[in-house]
């Protein structure tokens, strides 16, 4: 297929009822110079999708704390009690997406120790422990619970016309701890299904606590200025049409774990008239995600900090890979801190990516000319919104954009190349987890010479995903729709030229 008349294809299929605005680009770890440092804040990965589990609802999900080995203890990972979780919906495609926000806050406690016994451990459970209540972490509350000696409970607002509600009222939202290990927590499984929590006035579940990282990536070839392990054509017709094999690529994140915030919603509760998908016309929402913090910081007695003052948005992320492949260096701090709203000021990066001239270099295959208004369109605005000649117009938004309107697909049907592949249900049309977002954005940005070329990494599949509930290419089929953690005793990372693995080079 010809570059124009791939572009052709997508815009065509964006216009109309296919899909809304493509996400092209994969996950945002340590993406730029300040948030490199505030892993707690960092927005890793972000996912919009209509649930294949109950087509009438959308799930978000929003990733934090990268690249997490599950076996460094003795603190592990947890939410940050002074950050502010945000998810941002635009119901009326004006590019403003405050039209409803849900806000997360954790609060972090040290509880009492069993009896006489302490421990210097924040989770505790063994069952050769002579005391039955700490033979194992069973419960998130109450009985069972006793060894979480440090636990997160955390709280979720929905703000709609400024008006705020708290949500889940009579409940203690609980934060799932990370998976110690079997001997800690002998059936970590069961505490995931005690960690979903359904507010009945909404009918909105939600899920907070450690899960795998299901961004899968050969990073090391990737950031090493696309040092690829092969040569164009890269993948064969056959590899590249397999979504069970990993041909040559090495993923960077196997074995490691995530902090995911996942929450799913009645499509009806967040549309604009509280439509539902049997409308005539299907309403298409944009999203992002953004965490912030607050800059002034108290000292008062024993030196505790109290952080006071209103938040600063520190990173937001909806189209992913966005800050690191279109945003210049210079600039990439100053885009995490500004809103979606006000991308016009980033638009020359959308219009002359420096990723697309990099690719010409490095595999000597034409690139599209410039201005890259094809990119603009499809990051920058909602269907039917025309550019003003070559420059954003009015509104100017970059947001993840879901149509409402395309059915799910079921994840032992899922193509991890979306809409390349046919499968409407994935890119362009928001993002799931197993969406190969990588080799999607290589092609999209080199053009047609590079989607002739099957231009990829290597990786297709997450082939290590641990627990029940996954399909054969590691798709986990439940909510929240990322797999069991990887767990600290028994963590393994798949790396190249071991035994079975791919080489190195």
């Amino acid at each position: 297929m010809s570059y124009h008349k791939f572009y052709l294809l997508l815009i065509t299929l964006t216009l109309f009822t296919v899909c809304s605005v493509p996400s092209v680009f994969s996950a945002s770890h340590r993406e730029a110079p300040l948030i490199a440092l505030d892993p707690a804040a960092d927005t890793t990965d972000v996912y919009a999708f209509r649930s294949w589990e109950n087509p009438d609802n959308v799930v978000f999900i929003l990733n934090t704390s990268p690249g997490q080995d599950p076996a460094d203890g003795p603190n592990y990972f947890s939410f940050d009690d002074n950050v502010l979780y945000q998810f941002h919906i635009d119901n009326d495609q004006n590019g403003q997406a405050n039209d409803i926000v849900y806000e997360v806050r954790f609060k972090s406690e040290t509880r009492p120790a069993l009896g006489s016994l302490n421990f210097p451990l924040p989770f505790v459970g063994n069952i050769n422990i002579a005391v039955p209540e700490l033979q194992g972490i069973t419960a998130l509350d109450g009985a069972g619970s006793e060894g979480l000696t440090r636990r997160q409970t955390y709280t979720i607002t929905e703000v709609r016309n400024n008006q705020r509600k708290q949500l889940f009222k009579n409940q203690m939202l609980v934060a799932v701890p990370s998976n110690v290990g079997p001997a800690t927590m002998p059936n970590y499984e069961g505490l995931v299904e005690q960690g979903i929590y359904n507010d009945p006035d909404t009918e909105i579940r939600v899920f907070a606590g450690q899960r795998a990282e299901t961004f899968y990536i050969d990073l090391g070839a990737v950031f090493d200025t696309v040092n690829l392990r092969r040569p164009v054509p890269v993948l064969t017709l056959s590899e590249d049409d397999n979504d069970h094999i990993n041909p040559f690529g090495t993923n960077r994140f196997s074995g490691f774990n995530i902090n995911s915030i996942a929450i799913e919603i009645p499509i009806a509760h967040i549309t604009r008239d509280q439509q539902t998908i049997n409308t005539t016309q299907y309403p298409i929402i944009g999203m992002y995600a953004s965490t912030s913090r607050q800059r002034i910081r108290l000292l008062r007695g024993d030196d505790e900090t109290i952080y006071a003052g209103n938040f600063v948005q520190v990173s937001r992320m909806a189209n992913p890979l966005i800050n690191e492949l279109i945003i210049d260096t210079p600039s990439k701090d100053k885009w995490n801190g500004a809103k979606p709203s006000s991308e016009a000021q980033f638009q020359d990066f959308f219009k002359a990516p420096s990723l697309a001239t990099a690719l010409n270099l490095i595999f000597n295959l034409p690139v599209p000319e410039t201005p890259r208004t094809d990119l603009m369109q499809v990051f920058l605005k909602y269907p039917g919104q025309p550019l003003n000649g070559t420059k954003c117009g009015s509104p100017c938004s970059e947001l993840l954009r879901v149509n409402m309107g395309i059915e799910p697909t079921n994840p032992a049907n899922q193509r991890r190349m979306g809409v390349l592949a046919g499968d409407f249900a994935g890119f362009p049309n928001g993002r799931r987890p197993n969406d190969d977002v990588t080799d999607i954005a290589v092609r999209v940005v080199g053009g047609s010479a590079f989607l002739e070329a099957r231009v990829g990494d290597g990786v297709n599949f997450l082939e290590d995903a641990p627990g029940s509930n996954l399909t054969d290419n590691g798709i986990y089929t439940v909510f929240p729709f990322l797999p069991t953690p990887h767990d600290g005793r028994n963590r393994r990372h798949i790396d190249c030229d071991e035994a079975g693995v791919n080489t190195c080079n």
